[in-house]
Parts: structure tokens; sequence; C-alpha cells
């Protein structure tokens, strides 16, 4: 892939994801379609999806945006339903979708039907994410799937590693395989961990904003293929250091964290669009080699092996879900009866995305001088359950949830519990202002010890102005008009600084100064509250 088709990637499926947010479509499944049409215009470049470089180059930070804005504490509190899906479920539907190719296509050997059953057993982080977000899922749910898909990764790449070792004859055993799992899994835990130590230092002692984001963007690489190098699972590693950062992402500079988040939102965006795009331009270089299986026999297989991969999900949600609080009187008080809708959803959003399509791609074009057992239909099979689920599930994942009336967050409920919050802090940082101004050496004139409980004063008050009435003729809140009129006297105030540029009375670095000003105090008057 040239350069000028790197650009072409990225431009066009920005320019397609960007244009989705504008439909009610999600912008993953239009992303994916484009991607589709494009791949059958004459002259478009041929894209491979190399599992050498989507592998350690897109996955690493594509985990660690998703990981580092999760919550941990709230993981740790699902870890069990996390647990039984991540790990329970990637090895059942490993075995169950396996054994069901392997009755279904004629001479394919098991070994490499539990191949291809751990490429397409992890719903995928991205996929999940991203429909998740924007369905408006209640927090549990959402936590429950990010949880999943953050950490399924590590075991199905472990589960696809031990089944091909045994398919090309490597004499691989279930003891060996069991082994190397609990390596992974605990080695990345504890690299995770380790690693986590000193780069948490360096986020908390370097002062420079810019040094610190380009340490960010750095981190997810450095962790997933450090850990590689010990046999330890990357994928693990960096979950565990992101959340262990983004736990602890309060100790760092305020000018690191407002850059950071802009960093990585961009990079994530532009990642996830690049990645759903790739998934659709796969599709002419999987139909050229699909060989003596291409017509309505290929078609089959896809449509029975898209059924299995469904229904065991729901053959392992509902159990997983149901059985522990029926046996444990302790997890009953505490959780619930979950019902039959919860579970119905979380067994419904099993996309799968790009991970299956790399690990099916790094499957082995020979061994021992022999081409891997029906690889291409293997590469058909994914490349179709992948389209299958984000198709399917992913547009139907909307109306289901409005169709079984899941209740969404409780958004006032949480602007209370915020402007509780708000309310608490406020009154601790009045009496330290207090004890400060009571110190001759911190004497300020009257007017600007006003202005601090002012400013502290209208941050207290935001919160509980937007539980309030709206603007009758406006249908603004309080709050919005406040923000609204800041913002049409910092632009008013922007115009003269660039007519007095433009009159040779300042010069352009002057007036960066003088922007950059205005631009902390627009983003402080027009704070982001959703």
């Amino acid at each position: 892939m040239d350069v000028m088709s790197l650009l072409l990637l990225v431009a066009g499926s920005t320019a397609v994801s960007a244009a989705a947010r504008r439909t009610p479509v999600p912008a993953p499944l239009l992303v994916v379609a484009a991607g589709l049409a494009v791949s059958y215009v004459p002259g478009v470049p041929v894209y491979t999806l190399a599992p050498h470089i989507v592998l350690p180059l897109i996955l690493p930070p594509l985990l660690y945006t998703a990981a580092i804005d999760s919550s941990y504490l709230g993981l740790r509190a699902q870890l069990r339903p996390i647990a039984l899906l991540s790990v329970g479920y990637v090895l059942f539907a490993t075995f169950v979708v396996g054994w069901a190719l392997y009755l279904l296509v004629p001479g394919l050997s098991l070994t490499a039907a539990l191949v291809f059953g751990a490429v397409v057993a992890p719903p995928d982080a991205v996929a999940a994410t991203a429909v998740a977000r924007r369905v408006g899922l209640p927090s549990r749910i959402t936590t429950i799937l990010q949880g999943e898909s953050l950490l399924n990764d590590a075991t199905a790449i472990t589960a696809f590693r031990v089944a091909l070792a045994a398919a090309v004859g490597e004499g691989a055993t279930w003891a060996g395989g069991i082994g190397e799992f609990l390596l992974a899994a605990f080695g990345g835990l504890v690299f995770g961990l380790v690693l986590m130590v000193p780069l948490h230092w360096l986020r908390t002692h370097v002062k420079e904003a810019l040094l610190q984001n380009t340490l960010s963007l750095l981190i997810p690489f450095v962790a997933y293929a450090t850990a590689e190098q010990v046999h330890a699972s990357g994928v693990i590693a960096v979950v565990v250091v992101a959340l262990c950062l983004g736990h602890r992402a309060w100790e760092v500079d305020f000018a690191t964290r407002l850059q950071e988040g802009a960093v990585w939102r961009m990079v994530a965006f532009v990642l996830e669009a690049a990645v759903f795009a790739l998934i659709g331009l796969q599709l002419p270089i999987v139909l050229r080699g699909l060989g003596e299986y291409a017509g309505a026999e290929a078609v089959w297989y896809a449509l029975a092996v898209f059924a299995v991969v469904v229904v065991a999900r729901f053959v392992w949600v509902y159990p997983a879900a149901l059985l522990p609080p029926l046996l444990s009187a302790r997890i009953r008080e505490r959780e619930g009866s979950p019902g039959w809708k919860s579970p119905f959803v979380i067994a419904w959003a099993g996309m799968r995305g790009v991970v299956s399509l790399a690990i099916a791609f790094s499957i082995p074009l020979s061994a021992d001088g022999t081409d891997f057992p029906q690889r291409n239909l293997l590469l058909f099979l994914t490349f179709t359950t992948v389209i299958g689920t984000l198709v399917v599930q992913g547009l139907t994942l909307p109306p289901l949830i409005r169709l079984l009336k899941i209740p969404g967050r409780d958004i006032q409920a949480e602007t209370l519990a915020e402007a509780n919050a708000q309310a608490q802090a406020s009154r601790v940082a009045e009496q330290r202002l207090d004890e400060l101004l009571s110190d001759e050496r911190n004497a300020l004139p009257a007017p600007l010890a006003d202005r601090l409980r002012t400013v502290l004063e209208r941050r207290r008050n935001a919160v509980w102005e937007r539980l309030g009435q709206a603007n009758p003729v406006t249908g603004e809140s309080v709050d919005d008009t406040y923000r609204r009129l800041s913002r049409e006297m910092i632009s008013a105030e922007r115009d003269v600084f660039v007519r007095l540029r433009d009159a040779r009375y300042l010069d352009d670095e002057m007036l960066r100064t003088l922007l950059r000003r205005l631009d902390l105090e627009e983003a402080a008057a027009y704070r982001e509250t959703a």
C-alpha cells in the first residue's frame, strides 16, 4: 500500500463516517457499506488487511482509547458477567462454532474448524463500543459489553494459537493450551500493573503537556509490544495500563487532560473509520480466493455459520445471566433478577469486527509445504460473519431496544447526583478560599476576591439550573443562555483582535497569544456538559 492509497483510505473513510453522523444509521455500517461499494470501482487500489499491521499497530490504540474512557470501578463491579463473557463465552463459541463447521463442511479437520471457531468467537471492541455509544444503552449493559470487548481478544488470540498449532501438526495439547492461556492472561495482568507504575510516575512528573501527549500516544504500542515479547497478552497489558492510568487521571496536569482527551478522540475517530472501511474493502480479495467453494454451497455455509454464531451467544448468555442469581442469595440480594430483556440485548449485541478478520488473515498460506485446509473458505466465512453481524444485529439493535422498552440512562438522576457532588465540592472550596484570604500573604483586592467567589457560585449553580425550567421563548436553560452570551461576547473580542492584526497594529504572534486566552475563556464558559 503506497502513501497515496493510505491517504485515500483515511480521507474517504473519515468523510463517510462524518456524514453518517447526520443519519440514524450507525457510522460503522455505512463505512463498511461504502468500502464494499468502492471495492468494485475500477482503479481502486487493493487494500490488504495485514495481520502484522492490524494487531500490533491498530488494535492497541483502539483498545487503549476504549479502556481509558471506561470505568475501573464499574468494570470491577461487573467482573463476574464480564469474565463469563470474555473468557467463558469465547471458549464456548470456539468449540460450538468449530464443531458445527466440522460437521457442515466435508473433509474439514476438527482442528481446522476450531481455528475458525476461535477466529469468529470474540465480539469486536470497536463495533460494540461504537454501537453502544450510539444507541444509549443502560450503563450496566454498556459496562458489561465494553468490559467483554476489551478482554475477549486475548482469549480468542490464545485459543487461535493453540488450535492453529494443533492443525499444522506442532503437537499442541490441551494441557499446553491451558498453560499458554494462563501465562498470557496472568502475564498480561502482571505486566500491565508493573508497567503502569513508571508510566504514571512520568505522567505526574513531566509537566509539559506536549511531551505528556507524546508519551500518551506511545503507551499502548509500548505495552502491547513489550508484553508480547515475554509471551504475555499484549491485549490485557494495554487494557490494564489504560484502566489504571484512566482511574488516576485526576493526578495529571489539567492541560494534559484537556489535550489528551482531544487527541485520543481524534485518533479513535480516524482509526475506527479506517478499520471499518478496510472490512468492506476485503470482499474482492476474499471472493477471488474462494476457488471451488464459489456459488450456492458457500452461501449455504455462510448462512449456517451466521445462525450458529448468533444462537450460540444466546445459549451462553441466558444461563450466565440467570443462573448466578438463582444459585446465590448474595448475588440475588445485590443485583436482583436480570429479567429476560437485558440478557437478550447483550446476546444480540455480539457484533464481530476487524479483529476476527485480522486473525483470519494470519492463518498461514502453507504448512509443511501444503496449503492450510480450506483457508480461503475460512476467510470467506469470517468475512460473511463479520458483515452479517454488523448489518443484521447492528441495524436492528436500536429498534430492538425501543421495542423492548429498555430504559436508558436516567439523565435526571445523574444530573441530581452531579449537582449534589458539585455542591459538596463548592462548600469545601469556599472554606479553603476563606482560609487562604485570612492570611495576609494572600491578600487580594475586594473585586478580585469577589470574582473568585462568583466563579465558584456560578459553577455550583450551573448544574442545578439544568434541572430547572427552560426559557419559555428560546427553550434554553439559564446555563445555556449564559454560555451562548459568553460566546457572543468572546466572538466580538476575537473580531476586534483580527481586525487590529489586519491593520498591522498587532503582529501574528501577539494575535495567537490573545486568541489562546479567549479560547480558554470560551472553553470554560462553554464546557461540555453531556
